[in-house]
């Protein structure tokens, strides 16, 4: 009986040679492959598919392509679906800006995310005034003049940008980035404290710093049983310390907080902050003074960068899954694939 796993089936078509008066002798072009390549459109639309759910190893292996084909094949796949679903910047409104690092050595992609489709419009590499610069570019002055809201966090590069190319669009600082400011600045203080107890011969107090800092870290409500009564321990032992933890907690329900609600607390925030005798905080209140306007807007519009910090998590993924990337453009055309809604339907599953 013949070996079934050495079967193989060929499908043969003719593919005649033209004469074109503008590109001279060529094949040509059919119905069921793209112009110039090797494969089918089910061939190409089958690889795109598998390359979002394993490694481009394990397509390679398991349709017998070499590692450059899969590049090559989403690579077409992603421009022929661009150009099919029309301009992906066309009617934005609402964006959120950020930037990944996709490689060891501070290699980082630029990406701009659509918060009303939440898809991944636009992505190239760096990290800078001038990338942004290129989005804005794409975009052109009309379209520009069109935004409403960008969300983002505090980088300069981008504020200044945003400023720049479209004026009128009010610019809203993520909440997560200012909340860990005032995590950064508790952990500033509880190292101080331990320091001094240290010095100052307190051992217990010293003990107690030692394992208190995920206690000190975590919000109220993930606490366990142990860590309650860690927070309560620092609370008797040491005021100033106590008070840190307090200010960042009541930082944090600013931001649970919308509307005008909101913005009073954070006056009364600010209030005590500067007068708290904290320098750590005392410095964090001067910082978010700087950037009142941007986290205002935040509070009022009720906009921040989560949705961009999900699309950077999936891009992670992506290039876990894949092993890394040879060159930001593929991870690019990888990224609109399966983020930018420009994956094909498995042939045969539609």
């Amino acid at each position: 009986m013949p070996d079934v796993a050495a079967r193989r089936a060929f499908l043969e078509a003719d593919q005649p040679r033209v004469s074109c008066p503008e590109h001279g002798v060529t094949t040509a072009a059919v119905p069921w492959a793209r112009h110039g390549v090797g494969h089918t459109r089910d061939f190409d639309a089958e690889v795109a598919w598998l390359v979002r759910q394993m490694s481009k190893t394990a397509v390679c292996v398991l349709l017998r392509i070499a590692w450059r084909t899969v590049g090559e094949i989403i690579t077409r796949v992603v421009a022929e679906a661009d150009a099919l679903a029309g301009d992906r910047l066309s009617g934005l409104r609402r964006i959120g800006i950020d930037e990944i690092s996709h490689r060891k050595g501070h290699r980082y992609l630029t990406v701009v995310v659509d918060h009303d489709t939440g898809r991944l419009v636009w992505a190239a590499p760096g990290h800078d005034e001038a990338t942004l610069g290129r989005f804005f570019d794409a975009l052109g002055e009309h379209r520009s003049g069109q935004l409403s809201l960008v969300s983002a966090d505090a980088a300069d590069w981008i504020a200044n940008a945003v400023a720049t190319r479209c004026p009128q669009a009010v610019l809203c600082l993520d909440p997560f980035h200012v909340v860990r400011w005032a995590t950064d600045a508790l952990d500033e203080v509880r190292r101080q404290t331990w320091n001094a107890a240290r010095r100052s011969g307190q051992p217990a107090l010293a003990r107690e710093l030692k394992g208190a800092r995920f206690a000190l870290w975590k919000n109220p409500e993930h606490l366990t049983v142990r860590q309650r009564s860690k927070l309560a321990r620092v609370a008797a032992l040491n005021q100033h310390l106590d008070k840190a933890y307090l200010l960042k907690e009541e930082l944090r329900l600013v931001f649970k907080l919308k509307g005008a609600r909101a913005v009073a607390l954070l006056d009364a925030w600010l209030s005590w902050a500067r007068r708290c005798r904290i320098p750590a905080f005392v410095k964090l209140a001067r910082s978010i003074t700087d950037h009142r306007a941007g986290i205002q807007a935040s509070l009022l519009y009720g906009l921040s960068n989560g949705l961009v910090e999900s699309v950077n998590t999936k891009l992670r993924l992506l290039t876990r899954i894949a092993f890394g990337f040879r060159s930001p453009e593929a991870l690019i055309a990888l990224a609109m694939l399966a983020l930018g809604g420009l994956c094909p339907p498995l042939p045969g599953r539609a």
